[in-house]
């Protein structure tokens, strides 16, 4: 019996790695074992890479949206925490375009904000003062309780 010979199973495998590292340079793209290589580098990259660029965008939506808000007078920080206690689910990426495309839109959403920094501005002072009165009274309570004793 003849022995099985696999040319045209190792020719295929071998023009199909070609056909994938077409348009890399020098020898990486037409020697074997170097364009094994390449290929699996590459692949790495690009799996590395589409998590990075998610990363990098986050972080240009967030300098967009800060230079806006910083222009019409409120810190980023501020800006999404507001948004977040008014119940508005405006994403990083709908924000900056809004910031770019549409101003008026914008300077309504940083309104809404101010108001409910405001507000809770005047409700943490209102719970200081409470806290200071309440306060007021433990050292006369004390004190009564000291003279009880004695």
């Amino acid at each position: 019996m003849v022995r099985a010979r696999s040319k045209a199973t190792t020719a295929a495998r071998k023009k199909r790695t070609r056909k994938l590292t077409k348009g890399f340079r020098l020898s990486r793209h037409n020697l074997y074992r170097q364009s094994i290589v390449t290929l699996i580098r590459s692949r790495v990259f690009a799996f590395r890479d589409r998590r990075a660029k998610k990363r990098q965008f986050r972080r240009l939506w967030i300098v967009r949206i800060n230079a806006a808000c910083r222009m019409r007078g409120i810190r980023y920080g501020e800006f999404i925490h507001a948004l977040q206690l008014s119940m508005i689910a405006l994403d990083r990426k709908s924000l900056s375009e809004t910031a770019i495309h549409d101003p008026a839109t914008f300077d309504k959403l940083v309104e809404i904000a101010k108001s409910v920094i405001a507000a809770e501005q005047a409700e943490l002072k209102k719970k200081a003062d409470a806290k200071k009165a309440e306060e007021a009274k433990k050292p006369d309570a004390a004190k009564k309780g000291e003279t009880a004793k004695k």
